[in-house]
């Protein structure tokens, strides 16, 4: 049988500002529909699924996102149960035996900001022949979960039979939805027209549409979206088409995907193409460097993965750029990479960032970690699959550097943390209301790219190692994955490891990895990259030798403008590390250093500046103020001023802020106001932005609890997704 399929529809009228939150639970129950991965409860039990919306604006504050759900099933379940959100309003639910013919999709309109039409009504249920029977109404509730998730449960009519075909209805607003980010003009870089974007990742889609929300359930999905003239509208979606005559844009989904894979943007956006299955999108202003950046460069990257992991399977592959305010720095939404603006400027940062979400496309979108304790899975698979292709393609020494870097972030976060924390396993235990989104850090990514490498050790060829995962996608591409399968399948694939017991050996068992704590059990052999990390160390220990002077001297005569991205930002970490310097060690790097760094991109620049706030570096604060009143994204300002906010200067902090505050996306400027009140008494306290919103602040968007005013910086987990 098939899985379920999606349909999505809506409204959107006038200018916006929502703040949205980032904290809904992993919870998928239902008696009648199993959320193993197994191929056989993932379509046995399920039918096409249609989820349209209208959404409406009431200037100047509020948004909703009025729609409905069409889940058609086979089973006769006496309930059904979805993930929701406290941002959706359930109106109604109806049942009604599903129709001979095809169901006639809805509209997902967007009309153009300012004076217009009255928000629009709840969808009408589209009719298609007239022949469709009657719906009838359905019992249902939603139950809180946790502060951030809902449970709803529809009472199904008993008189269903067993594998008769039904659907069920389901209409509801969503207003302030963390999945729905809906920007006001200034925030974006054109500053022309409004904008909108969803984010999923990791539980947040259950406020943009009631769903299954786990990666243990996938379905295809389809789409209409009717929009204004100027409005360009783009989805996760294998098949796209533009009709004219109509205004509306179509979308189909043919493989199955998780429902945090169902992503959608709509803006003042421009295509070019870089190669025969991929183009950019941007907004006009961007779209030259956009293109300049990545023309030619993805195809060989797409063709380097299909050596190495069989065929691309989604069709296109394409990339959007999106406003500063996009709270990650990239998301692998199938066929439509989605990445923030602002790391265009820094070129191998880019490289690294649009190759992992390439990997994705074979590890996380076709096999998928069953459940979020799993992220590994997807991430750690995903890392060392990006490490193969940049190994391919620019050589074994760069990919030994760009690894340096990430795991010295890793050992980085092991030290704030603590080894023992519960959150460095790779099958981390989620507790009934924790948000997996918590899990967003660097374990998941860089110990799970450790484990992965040891396997591939374990077989002597990494050739061979290759073999395997491309059978492995083979076995499991479009269904969901538990550890078990992996390893199960590892061994089975080499069955001479199998009988030399390699799950056993001391110290390194298959369980240890998994369920320790602490540090990766080993670590690669990164020697091939000592051409270049070798003078990052040698910098570094000149810079805290002594006497100064003579260490001063012959550091100044290292040219770094030469060096890799990579190479200055792990030697600019070191010294990040090491802060406080004595003054007079900040005093000379600035002299030998400031001017050029100045002249970096922003993952330089950033780092130095954190440098110069550390150190309450004076004269270099100027540098500071610029960069903030530049910068409109959450990985460039929430490491400054959780560095500001540490000493004596916060005043400087708040005075910035003040300044800069009307340029940044409310759920940003909240997360820093939260940052700058710490401490502060009440008359101190910086003032809110005008709103009845009393919404939690969203600043714990990757590490949760633990930000802000946390040691660790956001930039040491604002991995790409």
């Amino acid at each position: 049988m098939k899985r379920p399929t999606v349909w999505l529809a809506g409204r959107w009228f006038g200018t916006t500002r929502i703040t949205p939150r980032v904290r809904t639970p992993e919870r998928t129950v239902s008696a009648e529909f199993p959320t193993r991965h197994s191929p056989d409860t993932d379509r046995a039990k399920q039918e096409p699924s249609r989820y349209p919306w209208h959404c409406r604006t009431q200037r100047p504050l509020l948004q909703e996102l009025a729609g409905y759900v069409l889940c058609a099933l086979r089973p006769a379940p006496r309930a059904l149960v979805l993930d929701a959100h406290p941002a959706l309003r359930l109106h109604s639910a109806a049942f009604r035996r599903a129709p001979a013919a095809a169901e006639t999709p809805c509209a997902f309109a967007f009309s153009a900001p300012g004076p217009g039409p009255p928000p629009p009504p709840l969808p009408a249920f589209p009719e298609g022949t007239g022949t469709e029977p009657a719906s009838c109404p359905l019992a249902f509730r939603l139950d809180p979960f946790t502060d951030y998730g809902s449970s709803l449960t529809v009472t199904l009519p008993p008189e269903l039979q067993a594998h008769q075909p039904f659907q069920v209805i389901l209409r509801y607003t969503s207003t302030d939805a963390p999945a729905i980010w809906w920007l006001d003009p200034e925030l974006t870089y054109g500053n022309a027209k409004p904008f909108v974007f969803t984010q999923g990742h990791s539980v947040c889609n259950r406020s943009f549409f009631p769903c299954f929300d786990t990666p243990a359930v996938k379905c295809t999905y389809s789409a209409v979206v009717k929009a204004p003239s100027g409005v360009q509208v783009l989805m996760s979606a294998t098949q796209s088409v533009y009709l004219e005559e109509e205004g509306v844009y179509r979308f189909h989904m043919e493989h199955p995907v998780p429902a945090y894979l169902v992503a959608l943007v709509a803006g003042d956006l421009k295509p070019a193409d870089i190669g025969p299955r991929s183009r950019v999108w941007a907004e006009p202003c961007l779209l030259p460097m956009a293109t300049s950046k990545l023309a030619g460069v993805v195809e060989q990257w797409l063709s380097a993965a299909e050596r190495l992991y069989g065929p691309y399977m989604w069709g296109r592959y394409d990339i959007v750029f999106l406003p500063p305010s996009f709270p990650i720095v990239a998301m692998e939404n199938p066929c439509l990479t989605f990445i923030i603006s602002s790391i265009l400027e820094s070129d191998e940062f880019l490289v690294i960032d649009v190759i992992h979400e390439v990997a994705h496309s074979w590890f996380g979108n076709a096999v998928t970690n069953a459940t979020w304790e799993e992220m590994w899975l997807s991430e750690g698979l995903a890392t060392y699959a990006q490490r193969r292709i940049t190994t391919e393609t620019y050589g074994a020494a760069f990919t030994c550097l760009e690894t340096a870097f990430r795991l010295d972030a890793l050992h980085r976060q092991m030290r704030l943390l603590g080894e023992d924390s519960p959150v460095s396993k790779l099958q981390v235990k989620l507790e009934p209301g924790v948000n997996p989104s918590h899990l967003m850090n660097l374990f998941t990514y860089e110990k799970g790219y450790c484990f992965v490498y040891y396997l591939s050790q374990l077989c002597g060829d990494p050739q061979r190692f290759d073999d395997f995962l491309r059978a492995y996608v083979e076995k499991y591409k479009f269904t969901s994955v538990v550890a078990q399968d992996l390893l199960d399948s590892f061994l089975s694939f080499f069955p001479e490891l199998k009988e030399q017991s390699v799950d056993c050996r001391a110290g390194l068992e298959f369980e240890r990895w998994l369920n320790a704590t602490g540090p990766p059990l080993a670590e690669p052999d990164l020697s091939q990259g000592s051409s270049l990390t070798r003078p990052v160390e040698a910098l570094f220990q000149l810079w805290t030798a002594e006497p100064l002077d003579q260490a001063a001297a012959s550091a100044s005569a290292v040219d770094i403008s030469k060096w890799r991205t990579f190479q200055t930002a792990l030697f600019l970490d070191r010294l990040l590390d090491g802060s406080p310097l004595p003054q007079e060690v900040v005093m000379s790097l600035s002299q030998c250093y400031s001017s050029l760094l100045d002249s970096m991109n922003a993952e330089i620049r950033i780092r130095w500046l954190q440098i110069v706030v550390r150190n309450d570096y004076y004269p270099d604060l100027h540098r500071v103020r610029r960069f903030l009143e530049s910068q409109m994204s959450r990985m460039y300002t929430i490491p400054l001023y959780e560095d500001l906010c540490t000493g004596a200067l916060k005043p400087f902090a708040l005075e910035v802020f003040y300044q800069t505050q009307g340029r940044l996306h409310p759920s940003l400027r909240r997360a820093i106001q939260q940052i700058l009140s710490q401490g502060l008494g009440p008359s101190a306290q910086p003032s809110p932005e005008p709103s009845t919103d009393a919404e939690p602040d969203p600043a714990a968007l990757l590490l949760g609890d633990e930000a802000p005013g946390s040691t660790i910086s956001l930039r040491d987990v604002n991995v790409s997704a």
